[in-house]
This record gives C-alpha cells, structure tokens and sequence, in this order.
C-alpha cells in the first residue's frame, strides 16, 4: 500500500437533509503507520480521498484491528463513539489534495490546529466553497434555513438559543486548545490557526485560519489567512498583516524571527528577521522608501517590495518630511520571557 496522507475519526452535525456542517477530529493522524492506514482502508474497503459516514455496526470490528495495529487511542476513540447518537466519520485522504467536502476541509484544518502541518504545508485550495456558512450556538452548529425553527423551538420550552456568530469557520479552541499557549479572546482565533508553543493572543489579537505563529510571540495584532509569524515576534495592538484573501494578491506575507511590528502598523510585504516597523506605518509592496545608510544619508529611493525578506531592517516615517526611512535595525526585539511562561 502507498503511504496514506492523513486519516481522521470525526463526529460531527448534519442538517436535516443529511449535509455535514462541521466535523470534530479528537486524534488526526498524519501519514500514519502502513499498518494502521491498512487496518482502515481495508475494513472500510475505501481505495481514494473519501469521507464515509460510520455506523455503530462498523466501529467495533475497526477498533479491534486499530488495536491489533498498535493504535490503541484511535481505537479507543472508536470505543467511545459506540455510545454517541451524533454523525461519525471517518475521513480518509491517500493525498494531500484540495479538500472536496466538508468532512475533508474540517480534516485539515485539525491538522493546522494539531500542529501536525504548518500554514501552506497543506493544500487548501477552494476550501471557503466547501464549507457550510452556519449559526454557531450555545447548542452546536445549525443551518441558517433551519434556525428560525431553532429558535422558536428554544423559546417554546422556556430557552434561549445563543447565536455567537454566522460564519463558516468556527473558533478553535471548540476544537483544539494546543499546549503552551494562552489566548484571551478565544472568538479571536479560528480553526485551523496554527498556535506555536509560547504564543500569547491578547484580547485584541486575532489569527486566521492557514496562519499562525512559530512561538514564543506576543499577537496583540491581526495576523491575515496565510501569514506566519516567526518565534520571539511581536505584533503590537492594532497592527495588520496582509494576506492573500483580501487583496487578491499573490505575495506570501511572512514575519521572520525577533520581529516588531509596533502598534497601529502593517505589511503588505514579508519581512526577514529582526526587522522592526514603527508604530503607525504601513508598508505596502509599492510604498516608495528611502534607503539610508548607517551615518543617516540617502543612498537610493525603492519600493518596499525590493525589501521583501531582507533581515535587519528599521522602517519608520521622517517625522518633518513625512518619508518613509528604512535603516539597518541595530537591535532585535527581546520579548519578556515572563509573559511567555505558558
């Protein structure tokens, strides 16, 4: 057999046609064991990308050949499915393709959250159509068609249903809370957020899905689906990252190590390591910067993307011409390691 890609055990809601909403992988496997992937496949008889729905019938028999494989916790996990009166899956992907349903998409986006894939280490090429805009409730996910019913339903029985949000990503940490990290708006933080061990998310920070950080890092600022942040980084409140969804652009923006964005900044660029962006400033790609050198003198005018990636880099605005000045950054960011011990 070929190496398997990833396969997960979800359970998950369906809506009243029998349509995925959301999935919930406990223990995604990736490229598991030959054995392990065989014991799944062949018990299923499933020879491709698929999502099959699991009934109670079938999770006894692939427990015990999990078990008989050396994968006690996925069996176990099909032992505690045995009682559950939810929609089980089992999702299982021979390769890293675009995801193809709802099932698969969830799939993945556990693999970020698990830190098992980095952002853009996996394709996720069209997910947004996929996936199914829903209400995110005090009682789980529902579809909108069906919410009004919901609701009334709710009040008739003395009740309030609680409508968090409508969105097609839930937040993470309903899902998956990684070790070491702390978050203090979790709403903030989607799934398929990839949280690196040491990152603090203050209340004001916010990380997409297919983004994250490396860790340790302080995120007071808004890190945009695609953009990853190098360890011993901080974005400072308020302060914005580019990514690929918004602009329509294709520049994979990057924050290396030891970084500063200060507050109210942004990039539309990537950045090597210990650069540093003044508080207030945007860089975009096109933003004509005057380069410096180390006695202050202009040496040459460039647009920031001729900078893109470069490292030891001090981007701030003249305070009497209003020019945007870059200089070599004499001095990386250092991050008060208290604020890390997660």
């Amino acid at each position: 057999m070929s190496d398997i890609y990833s396969i997960g055990f979800g359970i998950g809601t369906c809506n009243s046609k029998g349509e995925w909403l959301e999935v919930y992988y406990p223990q995604p496997l990736l490229k598991p064991d030959a054995t392990v992937a065989a014991a799944v496949t062949d018990t299923l008889k499933i020879d491709g990308n698929a999502a099959v729905a699991l009934d109670t019938s079938q999770l006894q028999p692939l427990a015990d050949k999990l078990a008989a494989a050396g994968a006690e916790e996925q069996a176990q996990i099909l032992r505690q499915f045995a009682h559950s009166k939810r929609p089980l899956v089992a999702t299982v992907l021979f390769t890293d393709e675009p995801p193809q349903n709802v099932p698969e998409g969830y799939l993945k986006l556990h693999l970020l959250s698990h830190r098992l894939v980095k952002p853009h280490e996996t394709k996720l090429d069209g997910l947004f159509g996929k996936l199914v805009n829903v209400a995110w409730t005090n009682r789980g996910a529902i579809d909108l068609a069906e919410l009004p019913s919901r609701q009334l339903e709710a009040r008739l029985n003395g009740e309030h249903l609680e409508v968090a949000c409508v969105d097609k990503f839930p937040k993470m940490t309903n899902y998956v809370v990684p070790t070491g990290v702390r978050i203090a708006h979790t709403a903030r933080v989607r799934l398929g957020a990839y949280l690196g061990e040491g990152t603090t998310v203050m209340h004001e920070g916010f990380v997409n899905f297919n983004a994250g950080t490396q860790g340790p890092g302080m995120i007071e600022g808004r890190i945009s689906a695609g953009v990853f942040v190098g360890a011993g980084s901080d974005l400072g409140g308020g302060c914005s990252t580019m990514g690929t969804l918004s602009g329509g652009g294709n520049i994979i923006i990057s924050v290396g190590d030891n970084c500063l964005l200060g507050a109210n900044a942004g990039i539309g660029i990537p950045l090597g390591d210990r650069c540093t962006v003044e508080a207030g400033l945007y860089i975009t790609a096109g933003t004509k910067v005057a380069l410096l050198d180390d006695s202050g003198e202009l040496v040459e005018h460039v647009k920031a993307r001729d900078l893109a990636g470069k490292s030891d880099l001090l981007f701030r605005r003249n305070s009497v011409s209003g020019a945007v000045e870059c200089r070599t950054n004499k001095s990386a960011v250092e991050l008060n390691e208290a604020l890390h011990s997660n």
